[in-house]
């Protein structure tokens, strides 16, 4: 049973199968209420109707590897892709795939985010971020080398990433486009994802630590950082803020969701029914938060009311 405060009955998990050996790595939620999916071991985005479980599947093209999807201003996915080296968009409508390379070495793309101007910025965790614009792709080197992970644009259009190996968050000036580093209190944490809250907080899973953090980037105490360690072994792989400003985490070690009160500072742990889940990402819609099952090959809903 789910242990804490929070009424328990209001959440409710829901399990999707896909199709087996697809690896489902990232989710984003559809405008018309579906979930696009990457599926990282068998090259395509998946699109799953959850009000019949069924899925459709669209190639992104030989050696692709996707790892993250989000849905753009345009209402379409657009997917990083590993073993393509490219940013690449579906259309939602027709399937048509267009795919901008990066060129060059692969960067090992990770996720991406959209600023307040349309434009995509992306992770390399070989060390890189960059941006596409107009159809041209930027690389750039990351001021400290590899392991930039998880990106997100706060409320106020700031970007930030997340560096794994790095374990640090930097914020890209989206007009210089440099990235400025900024600490965690707890050293080689490693910072893996990052999401922000409505008052523009970051929030940071730490993965070798077994903690969740946050920075306060504007009001109040600027420049504040907070962690906490969530119970037992934990190893907290995503992490994200629903609109009710609850935190999320996906609990490698617990093979767990977890949920996290910042005001009661408490933490409510769900344990997944079968062992392996590896949920690998975190992302959601008003009452709803989804998430990839990369080790069971199914989609997870998280009914939060």
């Amino acid at each position: 049973m789910p242990t804490g405060t929070p009424d328990i009955a209001a959440v409710k998990l829901v399990e999707f199968p896909v199709g087996r050996g697809q690896g489902p790595h990232d989710v984003a939620p559809a405008p018309d209420g579906g979930v696009w999916y990457t599926a990282q071991r068998t090259g395509e985005l998946g699109y799953l109707d959850p009000k019949t479980g069924a899925t459709r599947m669209i190639k992104l093209g030989t050696g692709s590897a996707p790892h993250g999807v989000i849905v753009g201003p345009d209402g379409n996915p657009w997917v990083t892709d590993g073993g393509l080296n490219a940013i690449v968009r579906v259309d939602a409508r027709t399937n048509v795939v267009t795919r901008y390379s990066l060129g060059g070495p692969n960067v090992n793309l990770n996720t991406a985010t959209f600023d307040r101007n349309g434009t995509v910025w992306f992770t390399g965790q070989n060390g890189f971020y960059g941006y596409l614009k107009d159809g041209a792709v930027t690389v750039l080197q990351a001021p400290r080398g590899p392991g930039p992970y998880g990106i997100t644009t706060c409320p106020n259009g700031a970007v930030f990433y997340a560096s794994l190996a790095g374990s640090h968050v930097a914020n890209i000036d989206i007009e210089t486009v440099r990235a400025t580093p900024l600490d965690l209190p707890t050293a080689d944490q490693g910072a893996r994802r990052v999401w922000c809250a409505s008052d523009n907080s970051v929030w940071v899973s730490e993965w070798n630590a077994g903690q969740v953090g946050v920075l306060q980037t504007q009001g109040g105490p600027r420049g504040t950082r907070s962690e906490w360690k969530l119970p037992g072994n934990a190893m907290p792989y995503a992490v994200y803020v629903d609109d009710q400003d609850i935190v999320w985490l996906t609990d490698f070690g617990a093979n767990a969701i977890v949920r996290f009160d910042p005001n009661t500072e408490k933490f409510t742990s769900y344990p997944h029914a079968q062992p392996n889940a590896a949920v690998r990402q975190l992302l959601g819609r008003s009452g709803e938060v989804w998430g990839a099952m990369s080790g069971q090959d199914k989609l997870l809903l998280i009914r939060t009311r």
